[in-house]
């Protein structure tokens, strides 16, 4: 199937390339921009509490004062606020609310804090909907005109809130795609040159890559569009490291193969039609385990992981069809001019390291299992003291104006005034709420622990719903926090109901409580059946019962040890107070299908061996001498384009980078490098159970395999003794 398409793509390749630029051009120019949102709420389904606290909220409060935007007072010099201050503040608010900001639909004054350290002015804006920068244009206009406002006042003011940190996230999530962008292409520039030593196959890389990108993006847009999915504001950055990342070990698995038949003297167009032919099935069965685990994302509660899936999943499909069709047709135009101007494709490497490496695996396989087993149970150690946390992590150094603004807002008012909670008691029976009922209800919010203080805020114009704030005495963002909504505060809430009402205890912790449960339940159901599907993968791909188990066993390990890496560094090291609550997700989806890859290309590569009629300890040393360079130049480059994401300042971003990147060299140089050729090697052809390898019929003269020399067994020992230092490798 592979060898035939293979056939056509090089006997029509001017077809193939103008058909891509073509479909590409049409796609770009008719895609709408991909919208993405970083409210929290938004992507929880209508069951959860939280969810249904604010649509009662909506519903009985429509014109309801909730503030988006939080403008912050404070005196230069850190003294408390004269009452010559305060009227300053109230004529700035005054002010504010002359302007008509847009979006902007109450602005109000609050009293001093209780030591008069700071002052803030409520702003309430307008909802908007995903993609609607209206509220972070109102924060942008404020923030301009109070620079004038409190000059030479002695007064300094910064704007924080819902509205203000959206503006300063997505201005760093930009600058952070910048960067990983930028380190992404210096890496693969740099990999690519000294691998190939070409700068063309490295600008053909490139170029490929980005215009699959952008054909990629386009399709996730319109997928958006059409099917109403919101995207996370991470997906801009993860997408650019999964095309440019998996895109090039992709081009580099072809690269490598057709390398391998140029030097074996096939001329440029028969040598592409074999490498598609041969390593097409591994890449195709590579690109589907990726595929189906990210669209097991499907099943999740979550929509920003249900948008998540499929967005991932057209990126990989897209960029497997480029690497069989598109970039196949490039190179066969190009011929061996693809590597000028280095000549070194003509000579065959020595690989005496991988040729050794394989050697030693095959002698003591058993050794190579304990061992590299070992090494991943210890790291997995750490996976147990895992956290997780909820909210963008910032420390107190942080230079957005937001962060700042709500640190100076902390030191004089409760932790929770920024996002009190809030408690909706609604009547069941159509009658109005009790008045001595709702005092007795603040009343014994009041005696929670955890809450700072509780009042009435509002009651509807009907007089059957109630809105009451509870502030907490912890970040509202914080684990604490969630403990004390879960447990305490939602318990009292509820118990202290009167009869004929229902409570519901919403506002950014409860979301935050409601995301934690659906993460676990999210955990029941995706892992396993994104791990059955691979499973699957590999059983048809391998013909095999037994391989794919330990496969899956070694893979399983790998997702351990990155864990207990990432919680060793974050939490244990740097003092973080945990790990972002998707991270196992991205984790799982990253580490198992794409590690997975490797673990493909190695097994599918033993498999060729064993049919080459190898023994095998025999086809495992010649499989690590030959995959082995391949899997090390893609892990690398593969890792290093997610550790480009340690370059964000974003705390969320910078453990994905390292937990992805330190997942994939485990997978690259631990379990495709050692563990599953080891065990392969123990099972013997028991690992290809119940299919049976009969050895491919040997070529005309006898040689039993393109030319590779085949160890002779020696009388009474090893029959990998005498096995060849040196050969091709892929």
């Amino acid at each position: 199937m592979f060898k035939a398409l293979g056939r056509f793509v090089v006997g029509h390749r001017w077809l193939v390339i103008i058909s891509w630029l073509i479909a590409g051009a049409a796609v770009i120019g008719f895609a709408p921009s991909l919208t993405t949102t970083s409210d929290q709420a938004e992507f929880l389904p209508d069951h959860y509490e939280s969810i249904q606290a604010q649509k009662i909220q909506e519903k009985a409060f429509p014109k309801g004062f909730s503030p988006s935007a939080i403008v912050v007072f404070s005196r230069e010099d850190g003294k408390a606020l004269t009452a010559a201050d305060s009227a300053k503040v109230d004529k700035v608010g005054k002010a504010l609310k002359a302007k008509k900001y847009e979006k902007v639909e109450q602005v109000v004054t609050a009293p001093p804090s209780p030591h008069k350290k700071v002052q803030t002015v409520m702003v309430s804006m307008t909802d908007v909907k995903a993609g609607d920068k209206g509220q972070q244009h109102a924060v942008e206009d404020m923030r301009d005109d109070l620079k004038s406002l409190v000059a030479k006042s002695g007064l300094k003011a910064g704007v924080t809130g819902d509205a203000a940190t959206q503006l300063d996230n997505e201005e760093a999530s930009k600058k952070a795609d910048s960067l990983i962008f930028l380190g992404t292409i210096i890496l693969i520039v740099v990999l690519m040159t000294i691998i190939f030593r070409s700068p063309t196959i490295t600008v053909l890389t490139i170029v490929g890559i980005t215009l699959v990108a952008q054909v990629a993006n386009g399709l996730i847009a319109t997928c958006a569009k059409v099917f109403h999915l919101k995207a996370d504001s991470s997906v801009s950055s993860l997408l650019i490291v999964v095309l440019f990342g998996v895109g090039t070990d992709y081009i580099l698995f072809l690269m490598f193969r057709y390398r391998e038949r140029l030097r074996l003297g096939e001329d440029p167009k028969t040598a592409m039609v074999s490498a598609v032919g041969r390593v097409g099935e591994a890449i195709a069965s590579a690109a589907g385990a990726v595929v189906v685990c990210f669209l097991a994302l499907l099943l999740s509660s979550l929509s920003f992981l249900v948008s998540m899936g499929p967005a991932l999943a057209i990126a990989i499909g897209v960029t497997l069809l480029a690497c069989l069709t598109l970039i196949p047709a490039v190179i066969s135009l190009m011929g061996t001019k693809v590597f000028w101007p280095s000549k070194s494709w003509q000579r065959e490497p020595r690989a005496a390291r991988f040729g050794a490496l394989g050697r030693s695996v095959a002698r003591h396989p058993g050794r190579y299992v304990v061992a590299s087993g070992l090494l991943m149970i210890v790291c997995a150690v750490g996976a147990l003291g895992y956290k997780p946390t909820f909210a963008s992590q910032e420390d107190d150094k942080s230079t957005k104006e937001s962060q700042v603004a709500l640190h100076t807002m902390s030191k004089d008012l409760p932790a929770g005034s920024t996002n009190p909670s809030s408690v909706l008691m609604r009547s069941t029976s159509g009658e109005k709420l009790d008045e001595g009922d709702m005092k007795a209800f603040v009343a014994r919010l009041k005696q929670v622990k955890g809450v700072g203080d509780a009042s009435r805020a509002q009651v509807s114009k009907d007089g059957t719903t109630a809105e009451f704030n509870a502030v907490l005495t912890m970040d509202p963002n914080g684990r604490e926090a969630m403990d004390v909504v879960r447990g305490p505060l939602r318990t009292a809430a509820h118990e202290a109901a009167p009869p004929g009402t229902e409570t519901k205890v919403g506002g950014i912790t409860s979301v935050f409580v409601d995301i934690n449960k659906a993460v676990n339940r999210d955990f029941s159901v995706v892992f396993p059946t994104a791990a059955a599907l691979i499973m699957l993968i590999l059983g048809l791909l391998l013909r095999s019962a037994v391989a794919p188990v330990y496969l899956m066993v070694s893979v399983a390990l790998g997702f351990g040890a990155t864990l207990g890496a990432s919680v060793l560094l974050f939490q244990e090291i740097q003092g973080q107070a945990g790990l972002t609550f998707f991270l196992p997700v991205i984790m799982y989806l990253f580490v198992v299908a794409i590690g997975t890859d490797y673990n493909i290309l190695m097994v599918a590569r033993l498999r060729e061996e064993a049919k080459e009629g190898l023994g095998p300890r025999e086809a495992t040393a010649k499989s690590i001498q030959h995959a082995g360079p391949t899997v090390a130049a893609a892990g690398v480059i593969l890792a290093g384009t997610f550790a480009s994401m340690l370059l964000a300042s974003d705390a969320s971003l910078a453990q994905i980078g390292f937990a992805v990147a330190f997942g994939i060299m485990i997978s690259a140089f631990v379990m495709a490098m050692f563990f599953t050729p080891a065990l392969t090697a123990l099972f013997g052809r028991a690992a290809w159970w119940p299919r049976r390898i009969r050895p491919n019929a040997p070529s005309q003269g006898g040689a039993p395999y393109d030319g590779y020399q085949h160890p002779v067994p020696s009388q009474g020992g090893s029959p990998y003794a005498h096995y060849p230092p040196q050969g091709r490798h892929d």
